[in-house]
């Protein structure tokens, strides 16, 4: 049976790959954990940015198993997120940055009139189909505790003191005045607000 494969997507910035440090931890304990292999890989050692994206916002997509069997680049532009929709989903797992995400994908399909939808599992939040979540409480931006994937962006804000982690049920969110998403590709601070009365079942 052939191992699956996984991804990781750094966000390269007029050529500069951005938050390697995390994407490289993330990639070695994938590999550690689930593919038994324990040297270690340097994302910018292995990517060579062409000279034709040393200019704009890419989003730098790498591909791997035992190998890294594909990088691409592409030019990067942001969805429009206005809207989200609560799915309930008690079985769902993705604790590694798989490359096949049908099951993430079935959800998104169930979006009806929103944008995105946002991923209830035994009553709590996670994440978005393709980012992390933030919630803003009047004096702090709070974070799932437990993600279905724990994202690099993630990491790094919470290391800077710009997350908090905390529990966070689908009954607590007319608690949070807005919402933004957070993922490799976008800037934090500069990703536009979500309205919580636009967050609904």
């Amino acid at each position: 049976m052939n191992s699956p494969l996984f991804i990781e997507t750094i966000r390269l910035s007029d050529g500069v790959l951005s938050n390697l440090v995390y994407h490289d931890l993330r990639l070695n304990h994938t590999r550690k954990v689930f593919l038994n292999q324990s040297n270690v890989w340097e994302l910018g050692r292995l990517i060579q940015v062409p000279k034709e994206c040393q200019i704009g916002l890419y989003k730098c997509r790498v591909t791997y198993g035992l190998h890294v069997e594909n990088i691409e680049f592409e030019i990067y532009q942001p969805r429009i997120i206005q809207r989200l929709r609560l799915i309930n989903d008690d079985n769902i797992e993705y604790n590694f940055k798989y490359k096949n995400r049908t099951s993430l994908m079935a959800l998104f399909e169930q979006r009806a009139e929103a944008d995105d939808v946002v991923i209830v599992k035994k009553g709590l939040i996670t994440d978005a189909s393709y980012a992390n979540i933030a919630f803003w409480d009047g004096s702090r931006w709070v974070t799932p505790d437990r993600p279905l994937l724990a994202g690099t962006r993630r990491a790094a804000l919470i290391a800077e003191g710009v997350l908090v982690p905390q529990k966070i049920r689908a009954e607590d969110l007319s608690t949070f005045s807005s919402a933004r998403l957070v993922n490799a590709m976008l800037d934090f601070q500069s990703t536009p607000l979500i309205e919580i009365s636009n967050i609904s079942y």
